[in-house]
């Protein structure tokens, strides 16, 4: 197997598509699961197969980073995930703030699954004065006066908006101001934001309307 390397093209002046980057945690899913399988080398074909992609396309994907595997040797699962985890940014540690302690925002915070994939919620945030105070998986909800300060000591650089629809732009701004440049959206609002700022949408009303095409 030939060593991994990923740094070939970063840095370079080769924009990697969004719709690429998107699919680079998918992999990571994928080859998680067949390390667990006790599984030790990848083929693009059996990545393709798991993820209902061509090998071309996996391996177009996998060549703005670099080179990786050999053809017809495939790729050394462990060492794969490990490159493709630093390229996300996945081998350490990020701090978020939820916004909006409702029902949805303490779902959020009590799950468990975001700490093992290295998200931790640090803080949350509501507007209500009969929220404000109270405790929720162990963190107090501070007053969003409060978040540009919170950011800055806890190093938060994740917003988690779960607010209703009507608040989502006022506190997407928010964030903004507070220097939050990464934003996790549940409200079904296509937000402004300005250039360097990223928002990933959540909206299961939309993956449900998509279904009943295929039902209908």
């Amino acid at each position: 197997m030939t060593n991994l390397n990923n740094t070939d093209n970063l840095g370079s002046d080769i924009p990697v598509p969004e719709v690429v980057i998107q699919r680079l945690p998918l992999y990571v899913r994928v080859l998680m699961q067949f390390s667990s399988a006790g599984e030790k080398v990848i083929s693009s074909e059996q990545l393709g197969t798991r993820l209902q992609m061509t090998p071309a396309q996996i391996r177009k994907d996998l060549s703005y980073f670099g080179r990786f595997g050999k053809q017809g040797r495939g790729y050394d699962v462990a060492m794969l995930e490990r490159q493709l985890r630093e390229i996300l940014g996945l081998d350490r540690m990020w701090n978020a703030a939820v916004v909006g302690m409702g029902r949805l925002g303490r779902a959020v915070v009590s799950y468990p699954g975001f700490a093992p994939e290295g998200f931790k919620i640090s803080a949350v945030f509501d507007t209500s004065n009969a929220i404000v105070g109270k405790t929720f998986s162990d963190l107090r909800v501070q007053s969003i006066s409060q978040l540009t300060e919170s950011v800055k000591e806890l190093d938060i650089k994740i917003g988690i908006v779960t607010v209703p629809i009507n608040h989502a732009q006022e506190v997407i701004d928010a964030l903004v101001e507070a220097g939050i440049k990464s934003i996790l959206n549940y409200a079904p609002l296509s937000p402004q934001v300005p250039e360097g700022v990223t928002v990933r949408g959540i909206d299961p009303v939309l993956s449900l309307q998509s279904m009943t095409y295929y039902i209908r």
